[in-house]
Order: C-alpha cells, then structure tokens, then sequence
C-alpha cells in the first residue's frame, strides 16, 4: 500500500511540476504561436481555397447606429483574385484584414452615396492599401457626383498622415505618388442606361440610379464575372431600376429597414421624451426598403439568395431577425439570410451553386 501511495504522490508531484512548468512558459508558447499565426496569415491569399468565381463578403452589414454584430456599411466583392469594396463604413478595414480581405489588395473602391455611415471608413481603407501596398498611384475611388468632393476632404484630413508615414518609413515603402484616393467621377441619372464602368471580357461592372431621396445622386451595382452576377443596392426605397438590374440575379445585396421595429424605437423614445430621436425614427422608413418589400422584388426578379445588409435598426439579439423578417419568407420562394459581418457568398464558375460561409470564423 506504501508503494502505491509513494508512486501515486510521485506521479501527482511531476504532473504539478509539468503544470507549473507550463503555466511559466506561456508566454514563450504563446510568443511561438503568434508568430506562426501571422505567417500563415501574411502568406494567405485572398482567393486561397476558393474556387474561381464571384464571391461577395460584408465587411460591415450594419447601418448608423450601433451594432454588436455588424460594423458600418461594406460589402467586398471578390471576382477571381481581383477585390472590389462598395461603400467604406466605419470598422470595415479591420473588418477586412480579419477576414482576409486585406485593403493591400483593394483595386477599386465604389461609393453607392455620401451618407456618412457609408463613408466614414473611407480615410482608413484609403491609408491601409496605400502603406500595405506600397503603390504607386491612389486608389480608383468611383461614385456619382460629389465623389470629388468626399475624395478630397479625406486625403486632406490625412495629408499631415501621409508625411509622418513616409518620413517613418521611406519614399520606397510608401511612395507619396500613392497616398490616398483618386476620384472617378461617374453620372447615373434616372433618364440614362446602366453605366458601365468596367468592361473586360471576364468582368463587368455597372451602376444604376436608386431611389434615396432627398439623398441623390445614390447609386447600386451590379458585378458580373464569368457568368455569375451579383447586384448590390445601396440604401434605397423600392427602385424600378434596381428591380430592373437585378433580373436573374445570382445574388442579391439588399438593404433592409423593418418598420415595426423602428416603430418601437421611435415609441421609447417618445415615452423617454427624446421628441427630436422620436422624429428621426418616424423620418426613416420612407426612404429604404422594408424586407418584405426586398423579397418581393427577389422574387419577381427570380434572383437565387437574398442577403439584407444594412441592417435597420440594429438586432443584438437573434430572436429578433424573425420580427425583422415578417413575411419575407413567404413572399419569396429562395433562400435568405440576414446579413453579419464576416458572411460570405461564393458562386462558383460555370455552376449555379451558393455557398455560405462565416470568413471571420473561418479564416481563423
């Protein structure tokens, strides 16, 4: 019995020893993971894994207020290995390099409108592709008139930025011919066709006026590459011409506000005395699109998956996308999901498949 006791204690005494051992190293194991962690990230190319196709990320699917789950307006769209952003909200950069998207490998920026939850992030998408890429020329940055203007504000307000980062770093790390963006100037009135503003034989990209009034202009657009389509909305009332591009769509980026939800908001505010919050809420509904509105239009327009972005008001808890829903789901016949940050769309090429994934949770 001595001996078992005595072999028992000696096998708890080193068990204790490893433990405290190991609880003393974890700072260097932990300095060996990290670096192993940021190897396997800096070596990841956006596509990596991805078959080719069209696939579409939201950076940020919320709207101007607060959002545990969702950041200010972003959608990614990755059409090969080539990177597209519609709209810079605030907390989509981070979102984007956590979601291995990283602004590096932005090749264009496209402003759907000049709200400012679409455009706050602007200034630090614009620093990061420029110091992580190290280019040579600004950032294309495209939207209707007044992108000039938005452009211009940004790279002044990051002007004494840009000397700091380039006296740091050197003229051969972040070239000063880079910094910032280059306004690209665009005209989608209501009387014109769709604009096209790329056209490659893999990749076209079109505008389209949207209904935003008193904001205007506001635009949506459609990507198509290789065959699969996705068109994004931008903030909007039911429009005639996003119903028009987004025939047979593939994918449809939809923003969302329910009515009964922003009611309730604008009830307590009332209660609390908040009359001026109370009339922003009652402002609202009239100039975006409710979801049960959006998926009437997916369905007349035959479109494959409906993703609300844009999310209004702000749902921190998921037993509220079923009051935020309504009837959409009976109104159309696909599927729908409301949109978080990190979702992530993929249509393959030469296929009618979907594919949904989490890219936060799936890049790490």
């Amino acid at each position: 019995m001595r001996t078992r006791t005595s072999v028992g204690l000696a096998v708890l005494g080193v068990a204790v020893l490893l433990g405290v051992g190991g609880w003393l190293a974890r700072g260097k194991i932990a300095v060996v993971a990290m670096e192993k962690l940021y190897v396997k990230a800096l070596s990841r190319a956006p596509d990596q894994g991805l078959p080719d196709g069209l696939h579409v990320g939201l950076c940020g699917a919320g709207g101007p207020l607060p959002d545990p789950q969702r950041s200010g307006p972003c959608t990614a769209v990755l059409a090969g290995k080539r990177l597209f952003i519609v709209d810079a909200g605030a907390g989509s950069s981070r979102n984007l390099a956590l979601m291995n998207l990283p602004p590096a490998r932005v090749e264009a920026v496209f402003l759907t409108h000049y709200h400012s939850d679409h455009i706050d992030g602007l200034g630090e998408l614009m620093l990061q592709r420029w110091a992580g890429s190290g280019s040579a020329s600004p950032v294309p940055v495209h939207g209707p008139i007044g992108v000039e203007q938005v452009v211009a504000g940004f790279n002044a307000a990051y002007r004494l930025d840009q000397g700091y980062r380039t006296a740091h770093h050197g003229a051969g790390i972040v070239p000063p011919s880079g910094f910032g963006g280059q306004a690209m100037t665009f005209t989608a009135a209501a009387g014109q066709p769709d604009l096209v503003l790329i056209d490659e034989p893999d990749l076209k990209v079109t505008a389209f006026p949207v209904h935003h009034d008193p904001v205007s202009p506001a635009v949506g657009y459609a990507f198509t590459y290789k065959g699969r389509r996705v068109v994004i909305s931008g903030d909007t009332a039911p429009s005639a011409r996003l119903e028009a591009a987004a025939k047979g769509a593939d994918l449809l980026v939809h923003e969302a506000l329910a009515p009964n939800l922003v009611a309730v908001q604008a009830r307590a505010a009332k209660t609390a005395g908040r009359d001026r919050i109370a009339k922003i809420f009652g402002d609202i509904p009239g100039y975006h699109t409710s979801p049960e509105q959006a998926a009437a239009i997916a369905q007349r327009d035959h479109v494959r998956f409906l993703l609300f972005t844009h999310i209004t008001p702000a749902l921190p808890l998921s037993a509220l996308e079923g009051p935020f829903l309504g009837a959409s789901r009976t109104l159309f016949s696909g599927p729908i999901k409301v949109g978080r940050d990190g979702d992530f769309i993929s249509l393959p090429v030469g296929s009618d498949a979907v594919t949904v994934t989490d890219r936060l949770k799936l890049i790490h």
